[in-house]
């Protein structure tokens, strides 16, 4: 492990970031480290062992650490209970052998190797050597990947078949996009003439890697997985909880708070969707009605455009009176994302020097034509006030926390409970000005709440409560939960499709939206009353996007005491 000038946590939990980059130049090159540039990580079972034995090694120090004086701080206390809460949760997932079956449409080690080719610095002949040299790196990272999976399949540690099944549908798309040249050619097709036959060569070995995934997938794994659940069940459900929202839950808690969230919610849709088309049946119908007749964007490049300018306003309406915002936070960039991403609509951070901004990315799945309704929470919710400000901000104060508070030790359920009260705090602000707005970012909080109840409901099997209009008194399957999921939301059939692909693939994941947001507005509340008429928003927004991610319960106890 490193050196570090600092036997406290913060010295500790630096540390173990470098030495993290060193093992993982994905991670280097998202937080804008150039060194990484040119390499991918080892995938392979002993790449995650080493990863594991690094986690192991730095509990050992933060142990030591928490002993010696100064450690008890407020700054040091919060980057040891991130750090200790962190790594013992990635221990947890990797000691009961997850990444041997990691497959599914997102956050796949192949995902990854795709992915970080669009945050690659890509502007001199040097970085475009660097992209070469990356490319030719994906064979083996391919490689790892494919033999974690293999002693996965030997251990009958098997994922499930319907994420499997696409997974190999999107492998094809990479390997072909319809014009005989695969993603990694067209990636490589921008590079300098002066590199041209390296890139070309490059960028076909990376396809011909893909092409050999895919086959090995379909003729080998696939068959073999063939009649597994696609369901994880409770114990292993509870393990990636924990990763992904910090807390060990009461998780039939949280599955009885996403039907009451149901149920108001479906009040208040139905009194806005009477707006809209007042003899609709349902908020949906009123929906399907907007996609039809309400405002629209024409257009790929026109609905960029147009989200680079909803994101500007609100930064220029924000800063000063609910935010203060450094001059290289207010910066952020509209992005449409890579053929044959999932659905959903992300975010990527700045770099650390901010040389990268934040960027937002719309995947268009083909359309031209993009429903106002759809959009507005959406990118208050992935841009600002949303997770652009949360993680450029952690970038920005980097310095007073710590490297690894600012970067890789983000808690899932943190970053997305503070971007949905974001959209939250924009209507409570009245930025959304008009019925279509408003039924659109209700839709979204809906589409967060059955995310909790379908997502807990089909891995824990549980029973549909007596008072639901959707098969009361049943049990859950995936096929049950995709139907509900449709019935309740405006999202077309293949983005619910690929939502429930993905809540198969990242179990307790998505349930972070809607108790992440709770812990945010506990935390504000607990605040409020705390200071009584002293009681300052802007002020409290700033020290609670600078002081780093926490877990769910630490967070609301830390949110309340500022």
């Amino acid at each position: 492990m490193s050196e570090t000038n600092s036997p406290l946590p913060r010295g500790v939990a630096d540390a173990y970031v470098d030495d993290l980059i060193a093992l993982d130049p994905v991670t280097g090159t998202y937080l804008g480290v150039k060194e990484s540039s040119s390499r991918l990580p080892d995938t392979s079972p002993a790449g995650q062992e080493a990863l594991a034995e690094l986690a192991r090694t730095t509990l050992a120090r933060l142990d030591e650490a928490e002993r010696r004086p100064g450690a008890d701080s407020d700054i040091e206390r919060r980057c040891a209970r991130l750090l200790r809460e962190r790594l013992t949760a990635e221990l947890a997932v990797h000691e009961a052998e997850e990444g041997l079956r990691a497959v599914g449409n997102m956050s796949t080690p192949a995902h990854s190797v795709r992915e970080v080719f669009t945050v690659t610095p890509a502007q001199t002949d040097e970085d475009w050597a660097a992209i070469a040299e990356r490319l030719r790196a994906v064979p083996a990272a391919l490689a790892g990947y494919r033999e974690s999976l293999a002693l996965g399949l030997e251990r009958k540690l098997y994922a499930g078949p319907r994420p499997t099944a696409t997974f190999v549908e999107q492998l094809t798309e990479w390997s072909d996009d319809g014009t005989g040249r695969g993603w990694f050619e067209d990636f490589a097709s921008a590079g300098p003439e002066a590199l041209r036959a390296e890139l070309d060569d490059a960028a076909r070995g990376a396809t011909a890697a893909v092409v050999e995934l895919r086959d090995w997938m379909r003729d080998v794994y696939a068959p073999t997985i063939e009649g597994a659940p696609n369901t994880v069940g409770r114990e292993r459900y509870a393990r990636w909880s924990r990763y992904f929202n910090g807390t060990d839950l009461d998780l039939d808690e949280a599955y009885a708070y996403g039907w009451a969230e149901y149920h108001r919610l479906l009040a208040e849709m139905r009194k806005e969707a009477a707006k809209v088309l007042p003899d609709a049946e349902t908020p949906w119908v009123a929906l399907a009605h907007l996609d039809e007749h309400g405002r629209h964007i024409e257009g790929v490049d026109e609905v960029r455009e147009w989200l680079q300018g909803l994101m500007d306003q609100a930064i220029e309406q924000l800063d000063g009176t609910h935010f203060d915002l450094a001059e290289r936070v207010r910066k952020v960039e509209s992005c449409i994302a890579p053929p044959g991403s999932a659905a959903a609509p992300y975010y990527t951070p700045p770099s650390e020097d901010f040389s990268r901004p934040g960027r937002t990315w719309l995947p268009t799945m083909g359309q031209t034509r993009f429903p106002v309704y759809d959009l507005v929470s959406t990118w208050y919710h992935e841009g600002v006030p949303g997770h652009h400000l949360q993680l450029a901000q952690w970038t920005h104060v980097a310095g007073n926390l710590s490297r690894y508070q600012a970067t890789v030790g983000g808690v899932s359920a943190n970053a997305e409970g503070w971007a949905l009260y974001a959209e939250r705090l924009m209507d409570e602000l009245g930025f959304l000005t008009d019925a279509e707005q408003r039924l659109g970012y209700l839709d979204a909080q809906m589409m967060r709440a059955a995310r909790v109840i379908v997502d807990i409901g089909m891995h824990l099997e549980l029973e549909i409560p007596a008072d639901s209009p959707f098969h009361p008194g049943e049990r859950w399957t995936p096929e049950l939960a995709q139907e509900f999921f449709g019935a309740h939301s405006s999202r077309p059939a293949d983005f619910v499709e690929s939502e429930l692909t993905r809540y198969l693939t990242i179990p307790g994941q998505a349930i972070g939206y809607k108790l992440g947001e709770r812990a945010w507005l506990l935390g504000r509340e607990n605040a409020r009353k705390r200071h009584g008429d002293a009681f300052d928003l802007k002020a409290w927004h700033m020290a609670a996007l600078s002081q780093g991610s926490l877990g769910l319960d630490d967070l609301v106890d830390e949110l309340s005491h500022l």
